[in-house]
């Protein structure tokens, strides 16, 4: 089992990140493993939205479908894959700390299955070590 959970403080308004960060078409401009997003569902985002992802980690190239099992816009959203290389849940919750800054924490829970158990402290390290890079680049967006 993984469960990684990585938070940052960005200053700007709860209502900005929640936006910028909960929108799948950002994802390739904050996420440094995602090269391109594809939806699934019509949008907006809702709860059972479907989006595709690519992305690049580890080395290996990976495609898999998020469906959004949870969304309280300006608070958190939760994706679950479906059909990926292995189970994984991925969290955000955005609180407010005042009028112009927000506490952003992200949570990737997953299940390593067909990975040796003597592999998942390494994978849950570059998951941390990917998740620090993904809040910095969010960071220096929002703040600009």
């Amino acid at each position: 089992m993984v469960n990684v959970t990585t938070e940052t403080i960005i200053h700007a308004s709860i209502e900005d990140v929640a936006a910028f960060a909960a929108n799948p078409d950002n994802a390739p401009q904050w996420y440094v493993n995602i090269k391109s997003v594809e939806w699934k569902t019509l949008k907006p985002l809702q709860q059972g939205s479907r989006i595709a992802f690519k992305a690049k980690f580890l080395g290996k190239e990976l495609s898999y479908v998020y469906e959004i099992t949870g969304f309280i816009p300006n608070e958190k959203l939760i994706m679950q894959t479906a059909g990926a290389p292995f189970p994984m849940q991925t969290m955000y919750i955005w609180q407010k700390v005042n009028n112009n800054t927000t506490k952003m924490i992200l949570t990737n829970k997953g299940n390593l299955s067909g990975f040796s158990k003597w592999f998942v402290p390494f994978i849950r390290l570059a998951i941390k070590r990917a998740n620090k890079k993904d809040l910095k680049l969010l960071k220096s967006i929002l703040e600009k």
